[in-house]
């Protein structure tokens, strides 16, 4: 074929197929509008900020044609609802935790934290590769919805109190603001668990309808004042050793996403995973020391308590997988990826961390 003839033929072809291309690609690419209902204020900028964080990675993704709005609690639906708008439809997605909604069924907590679960990086690898992704979504479809994670505050404090926590006979009676499940265990010990949303917490505990309440950490406690109305600030919060933050999607609206979109929901919501923890990281720090420059008292709970937590929690979580399937099955595997893990954590991590806490701190 002669040079002139073989230009004109791919000049000929290459139109051809910019003008089945351009339809193809257009159609691989639909304008989608979702809403996405999340259980904070905008105030905590972290918690909500990782759904913000999700949802323009999204829309950066696909060149703005797959939009998430994102909505603070009570803009669509009560805090401790939006587990509910995602699963019947009033919204495609929700940003929660899921221990929220053990009402439901005990196996709800698993997906954000149980007393004396896995730490942040333990329950990172128990989702993304010990088959706790897997095993929690096999539960949540009997909810119509399936879950990624979006965010994970690390391990959280213990809370405020109004006043000293001695012994394990100071929680008998106590009226503790405590997220989900792990209330069951303060419940066994004689305390009076509440959960509230985040707006409702300081008005509780400033009136004394509440004698303690935990949140998360410094950064976001410090925003929500508990420091002015509680002066003592414990630790750990044994019940949240690494709490995911999840994302709920409507599971009619995910299996209609092309599995493009489905890929880049994924990839999203990985990176405002990554993203919530460098920030907690970033900001608890300095968070705390001003807390304590402001006289709040920090205080740890003593060896009996944390024993008897322990004891409790363990007692609890045996009786409800003797009779819940689901429970025991999230369970097990849960249990088995971190009896496993920290032996290695004890050689490695520990180690090397309690070298660094002598040196620096």
């Amino acid at each position: 074929m002669k040079r002139r003839e073989f230009l004109k033929t791919s000049a000929i072809g290459a139109a051809a197929a910019a003008t089945v291309a351009a339809p193809a690609i257009a159609q691989s690419m639909p304008e989608l509008k979702w809403r996405l209902t999340a259980s904070w204020p905008k105030s905590l900028d972290t918690l909500f900020g990782a759904a913000d964080v999700f949802a323009k990675s999204v829309a950066e993704a696909t060149d703005n044609k797959f939009q998430i709005q994102t909505f603070a609690a009570g803009e669509i639906v009560p805090a401790l609802q939006a587990l509910d708008a995602a699963s019947n439809g009033t919204v495609e997605m929700a940003h929660t935790s899921s221990y929220y909604y053990f009402g439901k069924d005990p196996t709800f907590a698993f997906g954000t934290s149980v007393a004396f679960g896995p730490n942040q990086r333990l329950n990172q690898g128990w989702y993304y590769s010990g088959g706790g992704k897997e095993v929690l979504n096999d539960f949540y479809k009997k909810y119509n919805v399936t879950m990624r994670l979006c965010g994970n505050t690390g391990c959280q404090m213990g809370g405020w109190f109004r006043k000293e926590i001695k012994t394990v006979d100071d929680l008998k009676g106590l009226k503790f603001r405590i997220g989900g499940f792990p209330g069951r265990v303060i419940q066994k010990l004689g305390g009076v668990p509440q959960l509230l949303g985040a707006p409702d917490i300081y008005p509780a505990l400033e009136k004394g309808v509440l004698d303690a309440a935990e949140w998360v950490g410094p950064y976001d406690d410090e925003k929500l004042g508990f420091y002015k109305v509680a002066k003592y600030y414990y630790t750990p919060g044994w019940w949240e050793g690494g709490s995911m933050i999840n994302l709920f999607i409507n599971n009619d609206k995910w299996n209609a996403l092309p599995k493009h979109y489905q890929a880049i929901v994924e990839h999203a919501a990985a990176y405002a995973n990554d993203w919530m923890i460098a920030r907690y990281d970033l900001q608890n720090p300095p968070a705390l020391k001003r807390l304590i420059a402001n006289g709040s008292q920090l205080r740890a709970f003593s060896p009996a308590i944390m024993e008897a937590c322990w004891k409790a929690a363990h007692e609890l979580h045996d009786e409800i997988a003797k009779t819940n399937a689901s429970f025991k099955k999230v369970y097990e595997s849960m249990e088995a990826f971190q009896g496993a893990a920290y032996p290695w954590f004890r050689v490695a991590e520990l180690n090397y961390d309690s070298f660094m806490i002598r040196h620096l701190s």
